[in-house]
């Protein structure tokens, strides 16, 4: 594709993202959402359907929405409420124990730099921009599969792993485009880019598309 056709296809994904389900990130975020809810139920998140991300963040911020409320539970009573999310008593742990650091070292307050939510266990740079855009508001390019994926396919960059995608993002992707990308193609590609047979009979992208790497698609 030709990098000037990204400014269309934004466009055009901003007027289709109105018929597609939000990301559960997302929703809690623009829910009153905290830097705070918004870095757990990204970690919530982490290989976990939007669905059972969206109910088991709303369970457990109904207990505690506050690390200092967090820390008051125990981390089997975390799994618990948090369950059925992928590796939930994984998650459990990190939930328990970033909470407990947010509450010793930072006084309660998630910290807007990236760097600094990089010390957290398990947190990488995908969550740190996650909670960066959403949870500030600030400047930060969020990759996750999706991104990656549809950034390489579009042909708008070549890249190995989401961490290169960023870097090169940084480098050519508008920066009024930054926040707002990872929304944009999380829906599109949950909701009609998928990984394997992507629809693009029907896409209103597909003009602009080198379909790098599809091989079935409908």
């Amino acid at each position: 594709m030709n990098p000037a056709d990204i400014h269309t296809i934004i466009a055009t994904l901003r007027d289709e993202y109105k018929n597609w389900q939000t990301p559960a990130v997302t929703i809690v975020a623009h829910c009153n959402g905290s830097p705070f809810k918004v870095l757990i139920s990204c970690i919530i998140s982490l290989r976990t359907k939007d669905e059972v991300t969206a109910r088991a963040s709303a369970r457990l911020f109904a207990q505690a929405a506050t690390p200092e409320a967090m820390v008051k539970l125990t981390v089997e009573e975390i799994s618990q409420l948090i369950y059925p999310a992928g590796f939930y008593r994984t998650k459990a742990a990190q939930i328990a124990l970033l909470s407990q650091q947010l509450v010793d070292d930072y006084h309660g307050i998630v910290p807007d730099d990236i760097d600094e939510l990089l010390r957290f266990k398990g947190v990488g740079r995908k969550t740190a921009n996650l909670v960066m855009t959403l949870g500030f508001g600030k400047p930060g390019i969020c990759v996750d599969t999706h991104v990656h994926r549809i950034c390489n396919r579009l042909g708008y960059v070549v890249t190995k792993n989401p961490d290169d995608t960023e870097k090169a993002l940084r480098k050519q992707l508008p920066a009024e485009y930054w926040i707002e990308i990872n929304d944009l193609l999380v829906a599109f590609g949950q909701n009609h880019c998928h990984p394997v047979s992507p629809r693009c009979s029907t896409c209103k992208v597909a003009q602009w598309c080198n379909r790098v790497g599809v091989t079935v698609s409908r």
